[in-house]
């Protein structure tokens, strides 16, 4: 798959970009919205260090480029403690986790990304170190007599688990979670906030009006915020004089091929096919996927998402829905049949 300026994924390149961007306290000119979060982690994170404790361990769900790693970073950072990173994909083996657990220093917070990837064998293990800071080895093979559990006590922690997929994590797994957060979608002015914060820490000249414009545009998600700002600003340095004016911002975001609505070329491609070829739908995910040689989950995790959030794709019990806006932003006249904008955007997967 070509990588899409618009997915909400972190890329290779994004790395040390990011790194330079990322919020370092939950200060309000710092880690821009989700107040809500922001309030009960700073009353979680207030009384934890009161009694001199880590603080519970915390589970982050949401879509992807909201925050959720940096809010990782920034509970280390508040509390004076170390941070250890890993992923689901990357803890294959029990032991993998055990060893890593076994590592850890007293107050450490251990962060562990897409946690709904790890295996039920892998899991389990967490079980007895989130309640009891107990790591429960077993010796041997087979069963019975050939096996033995050792209980080994290991330092008291946090874990900050993140999931693009709650309803992926197991009950048991989710329950030991002292506290869950569900981060939003950003507003407008907060895209626009978070933008002009990014250029001033890269030193960046940017018009408000300019910054307003990508905010537009950029899926209510802060990493496309910036990598939006990051290929703005190379083509301001090579057509102007470095500074982002309204005028070059639009510039270079229709050579981006994106749209005003923050739609690129294969979120249209995918509204067109819906619209010209199926009348609008409903038609099932693995057709739109062949008519457009891609992959279904490609368009079900990278372009989907948005098209439901802004109201122009529903999901129905007989497949996907192209509403009214659709029809609209494609020029065209909706048939009378089609519902009302957003109407069935959460309906049933089939």
């Amino acid at each position: 798959m070509a990588e899409s300026i618009m997915a909400p994924e972190q890329s290779t390149p994004d790395k040390q970009f990011e790194q330079a961007l990322r919020p370092r306290s939950l200060a309000d000119d710092e880690f821009i919205g989700q107040s809500r979060v922001k309030t009960r982690l700073k009353i979680l994170i207030e009384a934890a260090l009161g009694r001199g404790e880590p603080t519970d361990h915390v589970l982050l769900a949401g879509p992807p480029g909201l925050g959720k790693t940096s809010l990782a970073h920034i509970i280390a950072s508040e509390t004076g403690s170390s941070i250890r990173i890993s992923s689901g994909p990357a803890l294959g083996r029990p032991g993998d986790l055990a060893a890593l657990l076994n590592s850890l220093r007293a107050g450490d917070v251990l962060f562990i990304d897409e946690i709904h990837r790890l295996s039920k064998v892998v899991e389990e293990i967490l079980y007895p170190a989130m309640e009891d800071r107990q790591l429960d080895l077993v010796t041997g093979r087979g069963s019975g007599a050939a096996q033995r559990t050792y209980r080994i006590a290991i330092e008291p922690f946090t874990l900050v688990g993140a999931t693009t997929r709650l309803g992926l994590l197991s009950a048991p797994l989710r329950d030991r979670f002292g506290e869950i957060y569900r981060l939003d979608y950003y507003s407008d002015p907060e895209c626009a906030a978070i933008i002009n914060r990014s250029a001033g820490l890269l030193e960046v000249q940017i018009r408000p009006e300019a910054a307003e414009m990508i905010a537009t545009r950029a899926r209510g998600t802060a990493r496309v915020c910036n990598r939006l700002l990051r290929r703005v600003r190379d083509y301001c340095q090579v057509k102007g004089d470095g500074s982002i004016t309204t005028e070059l911002a639009d510039d270079a975001l229709e050579m981006l091929d994106i749209d005003r609505q923050g739609l690129d070329d294969m979120d249209r491609r995918i509204l067109a096919t819906i619209v010209r070829k199926y009348d609008g739908g409903p038609v099932g995910i693995n057709t739109i996927a062949a008519s457009l040689s891609e992959d279904p989950a490609t368009i079900e995790d990278y372009h989907e998402p948005y098209l439901l959030q802004i109201g122009y794709l529903a999901r129905t019990p007989r497949g996907r829905q192209a509403t009214r806006r659709a029809f609209e932003h494609l020029g065209l006249t909706a048939p009378k049949r089609v519902d009302d904008p957003g109407q069935l955007a959460f309906g049933i997967d089939p």
